[in-house]
Parts: C-alpha cells; sequence; structure tokens
C-alpha cells in the first residue's frame, strides 16, 4: 500500500458528519470570495476607486491566500490538523467581520488580505483531513462533496451579494457570512474529529526540500496550477461578456444563469466524483476537458442570445469546468505521503492561488472592448483556455507514469488504516 493511502478510520456517521462540516467550512471560503463580484459598483461607488483599485480588492485575497500558503507549508504539519483548521478559521471569521466594519478603502484592503491569508490556508487543511480520515478507495466521492462547494457559492454568492447589499448596503453580505463563519467554527469543534496527525521531530526547512525534491510532487503541483488555469483564464469575463456580448440584464438575468449553472454544477460535480472511485481517474479527466472544449467553442463565441440558452450554456460550462476537479485533484491527493500531507497540500493550495492570479492577468491581454462595450477578443481567449485544458490532461499523464495508484480505481481490497481516530 502506498504511504499515500494510510487514513485514520471512522464511523459511518462520524465520517459523514466530518466530510459536511469540512463542506461547510469550504463553502464559507469560497463564498467570500464570490460575493465580492456582485460588489463592485458599490464599493466603488462608497470609496470613490477605480475598477482598478476594485480589481486589486479582489486580487488581495488570492495574493495573500498564496503568500499564506507557501508560508504553510513549512510548519502546519507541526500541528495537529483540527487545531489548525479551527485556529485559521477563526481568524478568517473575525477577518471577514472586519470587511463589513472597514470605514475606508485601505482598511478593506487590509481586511480582505488578512481573510485570503488565514482562509486560503485554511481550505488547504480542509483537502489535507479528506484524505486523512477517507480512504483511497473513497476519495474521489468525498472530495466531490467538499468540491459541491464551489457551484453552491456560486450560485449563493452572486444572490446573498446582489440582495442584501441592495436592500441593506454592502456591508451586508460580509457580516452574513462572519455569521456562517462563527456557526461552522462552534460546529467544527464539536464535529471534527481529533486527528493525531503531527510529526514528531518535525523539522520544517528539511520537510519542505523533501517535498519540492520528490519527482512525483513536482509533477501534482503542475496538475494543480494547470487545473485552475483553464478556468482562471475565462471566468472573470464570463459575466461581463453575458451582459455585453450576448444581452443578458445584469441584474436580473444573470443571476438565473448563475442559479442555472450552479444547480447543474452541484448534482455533476456528486456524480463525477463517485464515477471517479470506478473508472481509471485519468480517462475521466480526459473526457470532461473534451467535453469543455466543445463547451468554451461554443460560449466564447455566443452573440445576442435568450436567457434560456444562456442559461443552457452556463450550466454546461459551470458542468464541465468543474467536472474536471473531482478526478484531478483526488490525483493530486493521492501523490503525497500522509506525513507530509499537511505541508504539500499547503503549498500546492498556495501554488494554485498563485496560478489563479496570473491566469486572471494573462485574459487581460487579450480582450478589450469596443465602443459599443462588446467584449473582443474571447474566441481567441477561449483558445488559451483549451491550452490549459489539453496541459492538464497531459500533465496528469506524466503523473500517472510514475505514480500508477493516483489514478487507478479502487482495488477491492481496502488498505489498512494506520489507526482508529477519537
Amino acid at each position: 500500500m502506498p504511504a499515500s493511502g494510510h487514513f485514520h478510520a471512522l464511523t459511518p456517521g462520524r465520517e459523514r458528519a466530518t466530510l459536511l462540516v469540512l463542506a461547510a467550512v469550504q463553502f464559507t471560503h469560497i463564498l467570500d470570495y464570490m460575493i465580492m463580484m456582485p460588489l463592485g459598483a458599490d464599493l466603488m461607488h462608497e470609496f470613490q476607486i477605480s475598477p482598478g483599485q476594485f480589481s486589486l480588492l479582489v486580487a488581495s485575497y488570492g495574493l495573500a491566500a498564496a503568500l499564506s500558503g507557501f508560508a504553510g507549508g513549512f510548519v502546519l504539519d507541526r500541528f495537529d490538523r483540527k487545531r489548525s483548521l479551527l485556529i485559521l478559521y477563526a481568524g478568517f471569521g473575525l477577518a471577514t467581520f472586519a470587511c463589513g466594519l472597514a470605514p475606508t478603502h485601505h482598511w478593506l484592503m487590509a481586511a480582505r488580505f488578512a481573510a485570503g491569508g488565514f482562509g486560503g490556508i485554511a481550505g488547504s487543511m480542509v483537502t489535507a483531513m479528506v484524505a486523512d480520515v477517507i480512504p483511497p478507495e473513497r476519495r474521489g466521492r468525498a472530495m466531490s462533496v467538499v468540491m459541491a462547494a464551489f457551484p453552491m457559492a456560486s450560485v449563493f454568492g452572486i444572490f446573498a451579494g446582489m440582495t442584501l447589499a441592495g436592500a441593506f448596503g454592502w456591508h451586508a453580505p460580509f457580516f452574513l457570512l462572519g455569521g456562517c463563519a462563527a456557526a461552522n467554527l462552534a460546529l467544527a469543534s464539536f464535529a471534527l474529529p481529533h486527528l493525531r496527525t503531527a510529526v514528531q521531530g518535525h523539522r520544517p526547512w528539511r520537510q519542505m526540500k523533501d517535498i519540492l525534491s520528490n519527482g512525483i510532487h513536482l509533477r501534482a503541483f503542475a496538475l494543480g496550477a494547470v487545473l485552475v488555469m483553464a478556468g482562471g483564464c475565462l471566468i472573470p469575463f464570463l459575466a461581463p461578456s453575458f451582459v455585453s456580448n450576448l444581452g443578458l440584464d445584469g441584474t436580473r438575468d444573470l443571476r438565473w444563469a448563475y442559479a442555472a449553472g450552479g444547480a447543474a454544477a452541484f448534482v455533476s460535480t456528486i456524480v463525477v466524483g463517485r464515477l471517479s472511485d470506478r473508472v481509471d481517474r485519468l480517462g475521466l479527466l480526459a473526457w470532461m476537458s473534451a467535453a469543455a472544449v466543445i463547451v468554451v467553442l461554443v460560449i466564447t463565441r455566443l452573440g445576442h442570445s435568450s436567457l434560456a440558452l444562456a442559461c443552457l450554456m452556463m450550466a454546461l460550462f459551470m458542468v464541465t469546468m468543474s467536472s474536471r476537479f473531482a478526478p484531478a485533484m483526488t490525483m493530486v491527493t493521492n501523490a503525497v505521503e500522509a506525513r507530509y500531507r499537511g505541508g504539500f497540500m499547503s503549498f500546492n493550495s498556495a501554488l494554485q492561488q498563485a496560478a489563479s492570479g496570473i491566469a486572471n492577468v494573462l485574459a487581460g491581454f487579450f480582450v478589450t472592448a469596443d465602443a459599443s462595450g462588446r467584449l473582443l477578443g474571447m474566441p481567441l481567449l477561449g483558445y488559451v483556455s483549451i491550452a490549459f485544458f489539453i496541459l492538464t490532461v497531459l500533465f496528469a499523464a506524466e503523473l500517472r507514469a510514475v505514480a500508477p495508484h493516483v489514478s487507478a480505481p479502487a482495488s477491492k481490497a481496502p488498505p489498512t488504516p494506520v489507526e482508529v481516530a477519537v
């Protein structure tokens, strides 16, 4: 049994409770990022800032998450996973409340940076804990439960951001999210198991050297980076293109498009997650990527469209984009030995945050607006995204070539757990 197969056994009920709590934590982490999208006009008006300054507000979260993730890679395996997650998540909740209380643009920037610093590294702990408590033969299904938080947050984030900001002002979404984080923190303190994951005699610099000098790890990092870059190119311009190119109403229609996409992706993420435990994960990733290529070729060329067509295309886009994550991230998680899991996942999270930011910046070089506001360059940007789809499959194939166990479907005989968690 590869060392990456080590896990801490839980009862079925405790396992389900753990996954649901981890999904709730991941949901608030992603929601914190998503609620910023519909608040752009309100924040620019409130603080008298430019679109460029607002983009820095959005980018500050990811930048902080990347920096904290790199730092966390050195030290997180020194501590038990539950304690680390609770402390980091408490910091995330306080920073989110601080966002709602920010009196100036600069204070909001500082609060967003703090939220990203705590939230990003807490997200990596969520992924590590999934691998800590779930055996490899069911890890794809478990990963899909946690990743279903993304489509849910996509829907709820847009609706909550627009609705609460319209009724109570831009502060309200942050207060709601802070309240959710406080409730999750209380629930997690009782529901999450105490896992003895702290590495005895932990030496931070030696561990990081071991992580970064391992060829399997480096291939897994490359896969994780290009995985997020495919969507990172298109997602920032998707909503604006639906308004300016497809002719949707930015206030009313866009909500329904995201609702359709999020609902479809929620179902497909669970289905694909279960499927990834039964078939070769590389093959599944390749098929999902091929479907995503077709959707991107269509969606980046759409002209004026009905709301029904826009909802259908958004659903297909989010389904094919998100369905790649369960098989790919299961491969990444299976690539690391249990003793390196905390540092590895923290570093991988940081790398993905940085890669997503690079993709966002890269997209800006291809898209411009004409005098009527229509976005130009979307088809070319689609080709860039497709290139990352292809690289994702190629890097996954390279990872499987050196570590076949990361992609293989579960064997009939499950591995023996290293210990029983209490």
